[in-house]
């Protein structure tokens, strides 16, 4: 049924709303509480996709808040507690005592099955960047040719745009490290050229030689999230 998941949406969303949830401002799929329960404050957050609801939770167990809302909800609708995640829509989540680790192993695995079917030539080698010194002349080139009135085939532009989808996906899950390099490659979505082509093929050739790197969250780190990045790789050896 083409309509099923905003049918749910408009059965769901209220009834979270009505239990004490607050809608998320940039995504209206996201959900936060809170509950003073015993003199600690416990928190959920609630990420829901399609019919599937992804929760975190700060207290389990009788009493919490968790507890409370699992069992209200399995009143109100047939549930399955399918434990704990180890996938979520194509990015892998593995954990311990000490951190969560994100990663995309099996989606990057994909890729390469699928846009590179001969496999990474044996000329790209593990220590190359993602991106050659190259890639913004090669877009500015490209949209110069836009604007003088080349076009793409449609062969090129379906699969460029196919790939770099994909690839675009990576950077903003899981990957920052390829961001600078999709980001340049997406500017030229509407008028790629065969150049590019291959420069998005060298950022999955990289991608498929460090396909087990990913974001590590230490569970008891008292720093507050902070990143940095030589976004355009000018610094090639440290």
């Amino acid at each position: 049924m083409a309509q099923a998941g905003r049918r749910w949406q408009r059965s769901l969303f209220p009834w979270l709303l009505q239990w004490g949830f607050t809608q998320c401002s940039t995504d209206p799929c996201g959900f936060t509480a809170q509950r003073e329960i015993n003199g600690s404050t416990q928190r959920l957050i609630i990420g829901c996709y399609v019919d599937d609801l992804f929760t975190l939770y700060s207290n389990d167990g009788a009493g919490s808040l968790y507890e409370s809302f699992t069992s209200d909800l399995a009143a109100r609708w047939n549930v399955e507690d399918e434990g704990p995640v180890s996938d979520l829509l194509n990015v892998d989540i593995s954990r311990d005592a000490d951190y969560v680790l994100l990663q995309q192993h099996k989606y990057i695995t994909h890729l390469v099955d699928t846009y590179l079917p001969d496999g990474v030539p044996a000329s790209f080698h593990k220590s190359q960047a993602p991106a050659s010194d190259e890639l913004p002349s090669l877009v500015e080139a490209a949209l110069a040719a836009k604007v003088n009135g080349s076009a793409p085939t449609p062969e090129l532009r379906s699969s460029y745009q196919s790939l770099v989808g994909a690839l675009l996906y990576c950077s903003t899950q899981t990957r920052p490290d390829v961001a600078y390099a999709v980001g340049m490659l997406c500017r030229a979505m509407s008028c790629p050229t065969p150049q590019l082509l291959d420069a998005a093929h060298r950022v999955l050739y990289y991608l498929s030689h460090h396909r087990h790197v990913g974001l590590r969250y230490a569970v008891a780190d008292p720093h507050p999230v902070a990143g940095f990045s030589d976004s355009d790789w000018a610094t090639r050896h440290s």
